[in-house]
């Protein structure tokens, strides 16, 4: 199971990782290997400001489709159009090409809520 120490991490399974005031956000290794074979992303809030755990997504597997939360307030920046041709790649790589969404965060301190790590890998048994 892939947990990388940099990012933090929600109880409902996204990462952030953060670059000054905005934050990347995908969804957790753990995540896509639970939804399996991922068939499409869909987010239509771009440009929109969303308050923390807003819906700002979801994603569709074979089997299932899955809301995703906003792990911190702000404006949704950039969507990772990479997804559109290739929604795979959530799977492969979740952490790098896998990304979903660049949010303008507007309350940084929201990020002193988010899990570390060690406190994910609890969360989920690993």
């Amino acid at each position: 199971m892939n947990i990388p120490a940099e990012l933090k991490y929600t109880k409902d399974h996204e990462w952030v990782s953060v670059d000054g005031d905005v934050a990347t956000v995908g969804i957790t290794d753990f995540a896509q290997g639970e939804l399996g074979d991922i068939v499409y992303v869909e987010v239509e809030t771009l440009d929109e400001t969303l308050d923390i755990e807003a819906v700002f997504g979801t994603v569709e597997a074979v089997k299932t489709v899955s809301d995703l939360f906003l792990p911190v307030s702000g404006e949704i920046i950039e969507f990772n159009e990479a997804l559109e041709g290739e929604p795979e790649l959530v799977n492969s790589d979740p952490y790098g090409a896998g990304w979903m969404i660049k949010v303008k965060m507007s309350d940084s301190s929201q990020l002193d809520g988010l899990l570390s790590a060690e406190d994910y890998a609890a969360l989920i048994g690993g």
